[in-house]
């Protein structure tokens, strides 16, 4: 009964919201509690019945202890009780939540068991909790959403500083990673880089030594510390970056910068990050260094901005300190500790504390202290070689470890002599890891080597084939393969060091053979995502998308230099609205300018509908006019080439992003904008295309809102609403609902516009949507300053401002449809109440500004 002494990660970095429910049962409710909580921007911490290398309790137990609020679903059923336990899970679990605000919901209509009855009796009768009965799920869903809307509002005034100064913003996307296990031995190092961030004039510490060192470990304890300090931190792996140039992206999407291609990359993040103290973490640096001229134009432009960087070379510019982060202190040779004494060496206490992860048993004895401490010797205090070792005590003794570690460091004896000799260390731990693996498992971990991020178990099923489960369970069980939830489903990586072992393992022809299946499974993978995005499962889709994106870049990558220009393109087409949802299109402007080159430099030519797609991607990416750029023209060329492919739909997308070009012009063109989403709007409904029909008359219902026209602007909103709505598409009703509402502004139907602001805003809060979440914000701008409620009008305004700035979405004039109203409540005599206003809600929370504006 006792907590687990491992901590096992839960699969969120944000507050975090723990559902306790039976599971079968009670299904459908969970599935809507999930909705609910995520549309909130917090993340939902659900058990789930899977593969995980820990017991069910410990499992739920340990989530539990790192989450912020507790959520009861009860039904009929009082769960199971396991064997040797007194209640079950779902008791154990409310007990467990002592401390915590609870939210507790009760189905009406159904046969409870009597322990259940017995337990919400007691529940009822705690003055902590909130008790409510619901009839359906989306009955459920919607007092989930509105009471931690509230909770969340009431527990930000009450903790609220009275100082004047707001409390800093803080973005929930790049949050400390959570440790997979408890820091040992570091604690001076811990001190001196702490004491070197704290000093004013450094603004740029690099952690250097050798891979599985342990600077990421310590990058983590440090960032964690000042994070819980309530500094503002960012933390950015750059390990799945391939090179140099798609660093700036991998920094903006941990900032939640939206990179739309529309200028330098690194000019936004200066932006986005003016006025903000923050400590910005970039992990694993060492294969994209050329990208320090980035790190050095943020720290020039930025001074409250201080960098800690993980890198096994140092960056070698003038502000870095750099602090070489050595290996755990192992016994001395002739030392012969006892057991309680040896427990104290770090190198010995970090073994200890992996293979009690493993053999919840395991300890050191006077029969084996010594095996532990050659152990330690052998492994030179590496702290990745000392778990490798360490996950071998399932099924090994401390003294078989010791005698095959022997045999397995042996073996780089010859052409490893030119290592570093911790570098040979941990290769030869690897190996000598690997060599105890069945001959599958060994076969697996070569072709996972092929994956760049996370991965899924589909993924890994479609290398490896039908014993991918059973290989997975044998890497993860040897340290080589970590697992963890991700939304209920099981996400694996392999360290970047275990990785570049594991890609030795295979010839030429075998690594080629599993590059092409990635991009085999990634093109598929891509294909299906362009119809589920469409769909009311959107939500589901972008979060599978965005964990996998550094393996979907990749695949466009390998295809690119095989010359496989098609599938590339294709691949990236299939993206598209993943992309501009998620803030990728300058991303995908470099794979596409790369596709270019690569087929120029070649001398072949394109197919049609391959250069259709890479002059979409290279000028579509922004609707601002670039001065050397012709984007009209690229655009007006590509829809040429997608009707000669013909693609319809192609064509007619490449004529709105003409259109829209044609309006951001210096000179807008309405005329031709009109006459360009005319010919758009023919050509998706010749290819049946619904929802690019619904975007291109929600486009044309834009424009005429800009020339006047609202009563036909409103009826082109009106159609555009219908086709989304019988798609179930959440982007598409957002968008329509938006416009919709400034439609119905301008015809005095306040409260109807109100309704609209508000049930966009809630779409594109549910979605992430940033730039929806800014038009919903606006919208109640105006909504606001109908009302004559200026306070509440700057409030959103300044809300919506801080979001557009920290996320880089910049709108042209000509898309701002509140600027007006902006620039009249400024000018008028309640200037000062607006702004005051404005101030208020540029240092306010997100979540708080989004409940304010549910209420």
């Amino acid at each position: 009964m006792d907590a687990p002494a491992v901590s096992i990660r839960t699969p969120d970095q944000r507050i975090r919201v723990f559902v306790s429910s039976t599971l079968r049962e009670l299904e459908p409710e969970r599935r809507a509690v999930r909705e609910a909580v995520e549309s909130l921007h917090l993340a939902p911490v659900m058990f789930e019945l899977g593969a995980r290398p820990h017991p069910p309790r410990s499992l739920y137990r340990s989530y539990l202890a790192q989450s912020d609020v507790f959520v009861g679903i009860y039904g009929g059923s009082y769960g199971w009780v396991a064997p040797g336990e007194d209640v079950s899970g779902l008791e154990d679990e409310y007990a467990l939540s002592a401390g915590m605000p609870k939210l507790i919901y009760v189905k009406d209509g159904v046969t409870r068991e009597p322990r259940l009855d017995g337990l919400l009796d007691r529940i009822r009768n705690d003055d902590d909790a909130s008790y409510k009965r619901y009839g359906d799920p989306q009955e459920l869903g919607d007092l989930v959403r509105a009471d931690l809307a509230v909770l969340l509002a009431e527990r930000f005034d009450a903790s609220r500083p009275a100082a004047e100064e707001p409390p800093p913003q803080h973005y929930d996307g790049g949050r400390v990673p959570a440790p997979y296990s408890a820091i040992v031995g570091r604690g001076g190092a811990i001190a001196t880089v702490r004491e070197l961030l704290d000093r004013p004039d450094v603004r740029l510490v690099t952690l250097v030594g050798p891979g599985g060192i342990g600077k990421s470990r310590l990058a983590i304890e440090v960032a964690a510390e000042i994070a819980k300090e309530g500094a503002d931190v960012v933390f950015v792996m750059l390990e799945s970056v391939r090179s140099a140039e798609f660093v700036p992206a991998a920094i903006a999407h941990e900032l939640g910068v939206r990179d739309a291609g529309d200028g330098p990359l690194e000019d936004k993040l200066v932006t986005a990050l003016e006025g903000r103290r923050l400590l910005l973490v970039l992990d694993n640096m060492e294969h994209v260094l050329d990208a320090t001229a980035v790190v050095m134009k943020l720290i020039s432009a930025l001074p409250e901005l201080t960098l800690l960087v993980t890198s096994r070379s140092p960056l070698r510019v003038r502000p870095e300190r750099t602090f070489e982060v050595a290996p755990l202190e192992v016994p001395a040779e002739d030392a012969r500790p006892t057991p309680e004494t040896a427990a104290g060496i770090p190198s010995v206490a970090l073994f200890v504390e992996r293979a009690r992860a493993v053999r919840p048993d395991f300890g050191l004895t006077p029969a084996n202290c010594e095996a532990v401490l050659g152990i330690c010797r052998a492994l030179d205090g590496v702290p990745l070689a000392l778990e490798l070792a360490a996950a071998r005590i399932r099924t090994l003794t401390p003294e078989s470890i010791l005698q095959r570690l022997g045999t397995g460091l042996g073996l780089l004896s010859g052409g490893a002599r030119d290592l570093p000799e911790r570098q040979r260390t941990l290769t030869g731990t690897i190996l000598w890891s690997v060599d105890l693996l069945p001959a599958s498992a060994r076969a697996a971990l070569a072709r996972l080597a092929v994956f760049t991020g996370p991965f899924t178990l589909a993924a890994a099923e479609a290398l490896v084939g039908e014993g991918a489960l059973d290989a997975l369970d044998a890497l993860v069980e040897s340290s080589l393969v970590s697992q963890r939830d991700v939304g209920g489903e099981s996400v694996f990586t392999l360290l970047a060091t275990v990785r570049s072992f594991a890609a030795s393992l295979s010839t030429q022809d075998e690594w080629d053979d599993a590059r092409d299946d990635h991009a085999q499974y990634f093109f598929g993978l891509a294909h299906a995502a362009a119809h589920g995005l469409r769909t009311g499962d959107q939500g589901r889709w972008l979060a599978d998308l965005t964990l996998q994106r550094a393996d979907l870049a990749s695949a466009v990558g390998w295809l690119t230099t095989q010359g496989q220009w098609d599938r590339a393109a294709e691949l990236a087409w299939s993206l598209y609205l993943y992309l501009w949802l998620g803030g990728l299109l300058g991303q995908v402007r470099l794979w596409m300018t790369r596709l270019l080159d690569e087929a120029a430099a070649s001398g072949e030519s394109l197919s049609s509908r391959a250069e259709a797609i890479a002059l979409y991607f290279t000028r579509a990416v922004a609707f601002w006019q670039q001065q050397d750029v012709d984007l009209v023209g690229g655009l007006t060329r590509s829809a040429q080439l997608f009707a000669r492919s013909g693609d319809a739909s192609g064509e007619a997308l490449a004529l709105v992003s003409a259109a829209l070009a044609r309006l951001a012009a210096p000179v807008p063109d309405v005329q031709g904008a009109i006459g360009a989403l005319e010919r758009s709007l023919d050509c998706f409904r010749a290819g049946g295309d619904r929802w690019g029909e619904a975007m291109s008359l929600v486009t044309m219902g834009r424009v005429l809102l800009v020339a006047g026209e609202g009563e036909a602007a409103a009826s082109r909103f009106e159609e555009s609403l219908a086709l989304a709505g019988e798609e179930g598409e959440p982007l598409g009703i957002a968008i329509a609902l938006h416009h919709r509402g400034w439609a119905r502004m301008l015809q005095d139907d306040v409260d109807g516009a109100a309704q609209d602001f508000a049930r966009g805003l809630e779409i594109s809060a549910g979605l992430s949507h940033d730039e929806g979440i800014a038009y919903g914000l606006e919208g109640l701008v105006a909504v606001a300053a109908r009302h004559g409620d200026v306070a509440r009008a700057g409030e959103l305004a300044g809300a919506a401002e801080a979001l557009r700035q920290r996320t880089g979405l910049f709108n042209p004039a000509v898309a701002s449809f509140h600027g007006p109203v902006v620039e009249a409540l400024r000018s008028g005599g309640l200037g000062r109440t607006f702004e005051d206003g404005a101030s208020r809600g540029r240092s306010l929370p997100l979540t708080e500004v989004l409940a304010n504006a549910h209420a």
